[in-house]
């Protein structure tokens, strides 16, 4: 592969609550589930990004996210999958699929999230994206990514193979792609084809139907554990028998058969040796335990706490703290052509340096967010006598500064994931940066040109450092500058731009 496998498509927030059953509900028939236990991952599209990233290839995801709760948690999950999270704007609030479950069985299915908004304009670097890859999945749930008239025309003109798996209220495939997914029940809808004499006959005939339809070089028909029909050029279909019959959770299964006949084209496989390839990953996904065991481990921890107390990784608390702050903010500031700007750091014992860094990053658009690690994201930076301040105290501090409209507190070593979702126009770093060195010395830089964002870097105030108001403490000595704090630029040397939010 000398390109990245782009997934394009509709991504749902999915959440498993396990529980026990012993009682029914006194005022009506039906049980009462106690929860035990839940796992959140990425739903839809971004389930099939996870997919493939499992592999190893390096993997970018097209879609749409919501300026709320469930879009940072979704940018969480799949920074932690390692998949590089390309976000066009979404109206509205993440579409959000709950399975209540009891003993691995589903016993209720929660869906949420209301009609389905209007995702935004792809950015010139989601179109070169997609003009580099070496494979396309475009993985449809409905909800409006695969129809977005930007992303259609890069589609068609893209060389790469585009294998497409559609839904039944989503648009058709664009003409020429390479193989299409549909399951049984998506390929009758879609065709609307007239019952056969068997089975294998009326999914033939969709089959075919489809691909004169939509011009497919292929359309792969999944028939759960009896393996997949693939028709192709001519009339007779090939059956891809499932290697062994397996029993179990079979959500995700569409989306793990899809992303590995996305891989094995990506390699260079025929379409026949991909659809051999993916109901062969398919079945073993299942007979291994689905979904609650094929994902990679930060994907699929469970949290310490009830869902209701937790919320995203995104913690919060405050009505200037948390997700659902932070995306007010920015969502009122992009309706009226407003100008985001972020920062961030750790910010343990706010000093007059880091006062100055957030009023001159404020003083560049029409609102900041403070990205603001963790307690524990600290403690792996900086070790565990730190932060001496902890997160609730910081940013209610933070959150109390006229030049801050909103901090958001993340869990990871960087921001990454928090950008991601953000997308900030402007990211500030505080600190002393050598000019002339280019995009290098700052890592953000290349996640800020996913959406066409600017990252800049202001002056800080010589002498204002945590590490050494902690020393001078511990020493019972001042901790302040003995001569007047000047405003330098970055001019001589490199500095760790955590140095100026520590």
């Amino acid at each position: 592969m000398t390109g990245p496998v782009v997934v394009i498509g509709d991504t749902l927030l999915d959440r498993d609550v396990e529980g026990v059953v012993n009682r029914l509900c006194p005022d009506s028939p039906v049980p009462v589930l106690d929860e035990t236990t839940y796992v959140d991952r990425p739903g839809g599209a971004g389930l099939a990004a996870v997919f493939a990233a499992v592999h190893g290839a390096e993997v970018a995801l097209v879609t749409a996210i919501a300026d709320d709760a469930g879009g940072a948690r979704l940018s969480s999950l799949l920074a932690a999958a390692g998949v590089q999270l390309y976000a066009l704007p979404l109206a509205g609030a993440t579409p959000e699929k709950i399975r209540l479950r009891v003993r691995g069985r589903v016993l209720l299915r929660h869906d949420r999230g209301g009609t389905s908004g209007e995702p935004g304009e792809p950015g010139e670097a989601v179109l070169r994206l997609i003009a580099r890859a070496s494979a396309v999945l475009v993985s449809d749930y409905g909800r409006g990514v695969a129809g977005q008239p930007a992303l259609r025309a890069a589609l068609a003109a893209t060389r790469a193979p585009v294998v497409w798996d559609p839904h039944p209220r989503g648009p058709a495939a664009v003409p020429g792609v390479q193989l299409a997914t549909p399951n049984e029940f998506e390929a009758r809808e879609l065709a609307k084809a007239s019952p056969g004499a068997s089975r294998l006959v009326t999914v033939s005939r969709g089959a075919q139907a489809l691909r004169q339809r939509w011009r497919a070089g292929a359309v792969a028909v999944t028939l759960g554990g009896e393996g997949a029909l693939l028709c192709h050029a001519g009339t007779t279909p090939l059956v891809v028998p499932a290697p062994a019959s397996a029993e179990g959770d079979t959500c995700g299964a569409g989306d793990r058969f899809a992303a590995a006949a996305t891989l094995a084209l990506a390699r260079g496989a025929l379409v026949s040796e991909a659809a051999q390839a993916a109901v062969a990953e398919a079945s073993a996904y299942v007979a291994g335990g689905g979904v609650a065991t094929a994902l990679p481990g930060p994907v699929r921890t469970r949290p310490d706490r009830p869902a209701v107390e937790t919320g995203p990784v995104f913690t919060g608390g405050g009505e200037r703290i948390g997700p659902a702050a932070a995306g007010a903010v920015i969502a009122e500031v992009r309706a009226a052509g407003g100008t985001v700007v972020a920062t961030g750091g750790c910010f343990d014992l706010l000093h007059a340096g880091h006062v100055a860094t957030l009023e001159t990053a404020r003083q560049l658009g029409d609102c900041l967010v403070v990205c603001l690690n963790s307690d524990a994201s600290v403690a792996g930076l900086k070790g565990p006598d730190r932060p001496v301040v902890p997160q609730g105290d910081r940013s209610r501090l933070l959150a109390a500064l006229s030049c801050v409209d909103a901090v958001l507190i993340f869990d990871e070593s960087t921001p990454h994931a928090a950008l991601s979702w953000l997308r900030p126009d402007i990211w500030v770093k505080g600190g002393d940066y050598a000019t002339g060195g280019g995009d290098e010395t700052l890592p953000e830089a290349g996640i800020l040109r996913r959406w066409g964002g600017q990252t800049v870097v202001v002056p800080y105030l010589d002498g204002r450092s945590t590490t050494d108001m902690i020393a001078a403490a511990r020493a019972g000595r001042p901790g302040t500058p003995a001569g007047p704090a000047v405003a330098r630029p970055g001019a001589t040397g490199v500095r760790s731009t955590a140095e100026g939010a520590r």
